[in-house]
């Protein structure tokens, strides 16, 4: 199991019935249409980085990344969002998404 952030492991242990809910809601949405996982994962990164998650841009990043997704992949899915988020969103979620990207290539 990989290392969550702190905080999300606090609010994991506090509210179980909350996560419970939280964690069924996602592998729902997931399995409620044909996009592949890797794909969604991907979405759900373009949608954190438009909403400036930093903590969002980490797991999905690592979340692609374990689905298959190349680090291209994960590069060309952030900056398709230049021209709707603007370039300085799209250069502190690249940012972001090298965090992981780097820390698992070095």
């Amino acid at each position: 199991m990989p290392k969550f952030p702190e905080q999300y492991q606090r609010i994991r242990k506090r509210f179980k019935k909350f996560f419970s809910a939280v964690d069924n809601l996602g592998k729902a949405t997931r399995s409620a249409g044909p996009i592949n996982t890797k794909t969604s994962h991907l979405i759900q990164l373009a949608a954190a980085a438009a909403i400036r998650s930093e903590g969002s841009v980490h797991s999905h990043t690592r979340r692609a990344l374990d689905e298959g997704a190349k680090p291209d992949e994960i590069y060309h899915a952030l900056i398709l969002l230049t021209s709707i988020i603007g370039f300085p969103t799209v250069s502190a979620a690249l940012s972001w998404a090298d965090d992981v990207i780097q820390k698992r290539e070095g």
